[in-house]
């Protein structure tokens, strides 16, 4: 594995992701065989990259950590509580370790105070609402939704709206709601029946997945203006990843996606090593699906899939994984600022409050330490700008369980990708590739 370059593709045709800049090209036989020749020489292989007028004069990506940005983005923690009682909680049921306490408008005020006052005009900023389960705290949201519109209006700039729920308190009011205000609506649901109930069951017992879909049946019958998401938290025992895809595609989600859990602070269904590298298969039958719908012209809201072809195409690099400490914080229940809502009153990642701003000194701390660059094994990793170093939060609580994974999920995305776009460029907006002449 080299640091610079990660060719793939068959041995009839023979690809390149040169790593600064994650720009990808196709390689002629030669050029590939000299390539890979030349994998185990750093210093030849800069050389070969250098002469093929593929090394920048400037990197893309270097060293330096990022400077504080403006804060574009917060989530709110609107409750610390939840009605649920699911196995590998991050937010321990919304009290992350401590009393559980509501978020009190007070708060939610100053946050998007913060938010909006170091907003340009024309900017977008967003505001999320999480917990716990935020719909316990249901009034508050609607209240801080109303009130960051107006704000947001009289400085001339648009607020994005997310939540993340569990479902089980939804009702029609919600629907018309969210709609209205155009949310970002995910939905955790973890499989399909049993398979969910084992996994977030109520906090007195009994399975929830027939209340959920009770409960968001309004959410997906069609209305234009929110996007609901399904987020399929994957364990040990998760089940057919395929057929929970095809069934949440099916209940009518606009997007369907999964996480694996790496870090629990229970360490219940926490993934091992050995189980994150077995979830590698079963993703790769997901995106060929997600390969076959595309090629045929049908959409297959597939988001792990959608992103990764998304960035790719871009030419995504980054030296971070997300926002996380740098233009997006999480706002605890008490008020105080974090890298995250994963981090909440984790004081290793406190970064303020919103009574006194946040700490830019805490930030630069942690954007220094945090830069994929700075990072062991990451620094000597072809997939580093792609992935960023992974989530800080499973990376500072866990480790790097995943790493074998995460490579192996984006050496089947850049071929997954390179195919879509020889079969269908007008996916990611291109123009079609004209045909061969005939002899």
């Amino acid at each position: 594995m080299t640091p610079d370059l990660h060719l793939f593709g068959g041995a009839d045709r023979r690809h390149a992701l040169v790593v600064d800049g994650s720009r990808i090209y196709d390689l002629d036989p030669s050029t590939a065989s000299a390539l890979q020749a030349a994998e185990e020489d750093p210093i030849a292989l800069r050389a070969m990259l250098s002469d093929l007028g593929l090394q920048p004069a400037r990197p893309y990506v270097d060293a330096a950590p990022l400077a504080p940005p403006p804060i574009r983005g917060l989530s709110l923690a609107v409750s610390a509580s939840c009605n649920l009682a699911c196995t590998y909680c991050y937010a321990q049921q919304g009290g992350f370790g401590g009393a559980a306490s509501p978020m009190e408008w007070a708060v939610a005020q100053q946050a998007i105070d913060r938010l909006l006052a170091a907003a340009e005009p024309r900017s977008a900023v967003t505001i999320a609402f999480l917990g716990g389960e935020p719909l316990v705290n249901r009034a508050l949201v609607r209240r801080a939704t109303l009130y960051a519109e107006a704000q947001s209006a009289a400085r001339n700039v648009t607020p994005r709206f997310s939540i993340t729920t569990n479902g089980t308190l939804l009702d029609s009011s919600d629907a018309d709601f969210f709609d209205a205000h155009r949310f970002a609506v995910t939905i955790s649901l973890d499989g399909v029946g049993a398979v969910h109930d084992r996994q977030r069951p109520f906090r007195g017992g009994g399975g929830s997945y027939e209340r959920i879909l009770k409960r968001i049946a309004p959410l997906l019958e069609g209305r234009g203006r929110m996007h609901v998401s399904a987020r399929v938290t994957v364990t040990p025992r998760s089940g057919d990843l395929a057929a929970t895809l095809d069934h949440f595609i099916a209940l009518g989600f606009h997007s369907v996606g999964f996480a694996p859990v790496l870090a629990a602070p229970s360490g219940c269904d926490e993934l091992a090593a050995g189980e994150v590298e077995a979830l590698l298969p079963s993703m790769i039958a997901c995106g060929r699906e997600f390969e076959r719908r595309v090629a045929a012209g049908e959409r297959y809201p597939f988001s792990n899939m959608e992103s990764a072809m998304e960035q790719l195409h871009r030419g995504t690099h980054r030296p971070y994984p997300c926002g996380a400490g740098a233009g997006y914080l999480g706002v605890s229940s008490a008020g105080g600022l974090f890298a995250c809502h994963r981090f909440v009153d984790d004081a290793r990642a406190a970064m303020g409050s919103v009574a006194r701003g946040a700490d830019d000194r805490r930030r630069t701390i942690w954007l220094s330490e945090r830069h994929v660059d700075r990072q062991e094994p990451c620094h000597v990793c072809w997939a580093r700008y792609l992935c960023g170093g992974g989530c800080h939060h499973e990376v500072i609580n866990r480790g790097r369980s995943a790493c074998e994974y995460i490579r192996g999920w984006l050496h089947y995305c850049l071929e997954a990708y390179v195919r879509l776009l020889d079969r269908r460029p007008d996916y990611f907006g291109e123009p079609a590739r004209p045909a061969a002449a005939p002899a």
